[in-house]
């Protein structure tokens, strides 16, 4: 893409509205010093410097379109409890629409908690549920979405899917279903529990465990393996597009078109790695908004390895810097 084709396109993203569906939580933190080791065992102390809540899961997927400026609206279910009050409060910061958040007494709010020193995790805690959806909880979800979809214009559904039971076949199969008639494109970052049961969407982007894990394979897939197993996985879910993220080595995409299969292997950029929570957040985040934008399949891949690159470079789940994004595009690209 020449230059100002890329400013066009970071323009149209704000004129986009996306859905996105998943299990969310909340990111909190806890941020000190390590200056010495505990007497009572063989682990450091650390000094608690500050405490921080962020939006995860899928809110982070809203959180990463909101950067971009496009607006998001949430579908899940949380627990009405202390936690879930508190994600309410950094949707409303964040200028997310909670029209789709269902407030559940049968459920937690997953929370993760981890403990940072020196600027590097030392202990994650979680807690949460992920058994499927009680079917009350999941017949007011599916009243929501009926309603959003009727109420607004979507250009685009992603999946984001955690294994904590928002996400079930049959609602993913509502979904699909409604998109299908609408015209409206439908991308999945996959967990194992549902990997086989998105069939017909648009765009499916698992990473090499969640390929590996969801088609049963001894090891993860390499060169002609990945190829196979990519072809395998578009055969079984019949998706237009599959996203390999392949960690340092950048994203691998295969499209099924008109004119036959498509396929390229995007090499990442060099960067300083501090942290990689929240990569597949923002890949999915990014490839959502190309795919709602009509972008072709080369300039996704490109586009999105190198946000998901970017957030790598911040420690904690953070989302992608718009004006960051923009300039590596630009920096990179023809006159």
């Amino acid at each position: 893409m020449k230059k100002q084709e890329y400013v066009d396109l970071f323009d149209r993203f704000q004129r986009q509205h996306l859905l996105v569906i998943g299990d969310v939580m909340v990111d909190s933190y806890l941020w000190g010093q390590v200056e010495r080791i505990s007497p009572e065992a063989p682990v450091p102390i650390v000094a608690v410097q500050k405490r921080e809540n962020r939006l995860g899961g899928a809110a982070n997927v809203a959180l990463n379109l909101r950067a971009m400026g496009a607006s998001a609206t949430l579908l899940t279910v949380v627990g009405d409890d202390m936690k879930g009050r508190e994600f309410s409060a950094l949707l409303n910061e964040a200028g997310i629409s909670d029209a789709g958040v269902v407030y559940s007494h049968r459920r937690v709010t997953t929370t993760k908690f981890r403990v940072i020193g020196n600027k590097v995790q030392m202990l994650r805690v979680d807690e949460e549920v992920d058994h499927p959806l009680e079917q009350e909880d999941m017949e007011l979800l599916l009243q929501r979405f009926d309603t959003l979809m009727a109420g607004q214009k979507v250009d685009a559904i992603i999946f984001q899917d955690y294994d904590k039971g928002v996400i079930t076949p049959g609602l993913i199969r509502h979904v699909v279903d409604r998109a299908a008639e609408r015209g409206v494109p439908v991308a999945v970052d996959p967990k194992q529990r549902n990997f086989d049961a998105y069939r017909g969407v648009t765009l499916f982007k698992p990473n090499l465990k969640e390929l590996r894990e969801g088609l049963k394979l001894d090891h993860s897939p390499q060169g002609e393996g990945l190829v196979a197993a990519a072809s395998q996985v578009q055969d079984m879910l019949q998706a237009r597009v599959v996203l390999v993220t392949l960690s340092e080595k950048g994203v691998y995409i295969r499209q099924r078109g008109p004119e036959g299969i498509t396929e390229h292997q995007v090499p990442a950029h060099v960067r300083n790695i501090s942290d990689v929570s929240g990569a597949g957040d923002t890949v999915i985040s990014i490839a959502a908004l190309c795919l709602g934008s009509g972008v072709g399949l080369m300039d996704l891949a490109a586009i999105s390895n190198r946000a998901g690159g970017l957030v790598c470079e911040e420690v904690g789940v953070v989302p992608v810097n718009r004006e960051h994004l923009l300039k590596e595009l630009l920096d990179s690209a023809r006159d």
